[in-house]
Formats: C-alpha cells, structure tokens, sequence
C-alpha cells in the first residue's frame, strides 16, 4: 500500500512540475509577430507589449482601418487583450471653392467674342468646350490665367 501511495504522490508531483514548467512566449516575440501581422496587413501602426497586452498607436486614415488594426493582431498566440489607441485622422479640408460672380461674369465677357465656346462652372473650375483655333486658345489661357481660374479644356478641339 505504501508503493502505491508513493507511486501516486510521485505522479501527482510530476505532472505538477511538467504543467507549471510549460513554456510561456516572452513579450518581445510576441510585439514582433504583431508588428508583422500589422505589416503584411498593409497598415503603418505599430504595437507594444507588455504582459501579454498589445497596446497599438499610430494614425488610422478612418474606423475600418483602426478595426482592421485590432482585427489583424488580436488572435496571434500569446495576446490577451488589445489596447487600440489608434487616432482616426480627419480629412482634409476640402479645397473647392465656388468661383464669385464676378470672375464668373469676367471669363464669360472674354469668351463672348469667340463662336463656338460654352463655359460652365463646377466649383472653382471653368469647363469649356467646343471648337478653337490654336490662336484662339492661346488667348483663351491667358484670360483664364489673369482672371486666376482654375480650368478644364479637355473638351475643347481644334477647328
């Protein structure tokens, strides 16, 4: 009985030991295959560990890429939890402006000896289309440069 008794406590003490003995992943491991995850997923975050806890900062440019982030790291061994404090950055300002009346009036008046030219306005832009000599759309260039307007004559073809 005495065997038996000492086999069992031998036992219990040894899966004890090899159970406690299993090896745990260091937080430098894991912060570096987090980082490559983010990587190969294309984003220009980074992360940091520390106890197992992935902490991820950086810009986002909206919320699906700051999700993403979190997406791409979260299930990698060895993570507990992620910290996203990612910052989503606005953007920017939009530029277009719309033309006042009086340059509008101002690149109709230039144009208004020239058969075959239509301007339309879109924004801070003049379109024009139609038929133009080369002479014609040098002068053309020009009065739209002076009047300091931006311009698409992309539609314009020569006569």
């Amino acid at each position: 009985m005495k065997k038996y008794l000492f086999m069992a406590l031998a036992a219990f003490t040894m899966l004890t030991f090899a159970t406690s003995c299993k090896k745990s992943l260091k937080d430098e491991d894991i912060q570096k295959s987090a980082q490559e995850a983010l990587t190969k997923a294309g984003m220009t975050t980074t992360v940091a560990v520390k106890d197992g806890v992935a902490t991820i900062s950086g810009a986002c440019k909206d919320d699906k890429c700051k999700a993403d982030c979190e997406a791409a790291i979260k299930d990698i061994k060895g993570v507990k939890s992620v910290v996203n404090s990612c910052t989503v950055t606005p953007p920017p300002a939009s530029l277009t402006t719309a033309l006042d009346a009086a340059t509008m009036q101002k690149v109709k008046d230039g144009l208004k000896d020239m058969k075959g030219i239509t301007v339309t306005f879109e924004g801070d832009k003049a379109v024009l289309a139609g038929a133009i000599t080369d002479a014609d759309r040098m002068k053309v260039m020009q009065m739209l440069t002076a009047a300091k307007v931006k311009s698409d004559v992309s539609k314009l073809t020569k006569k």
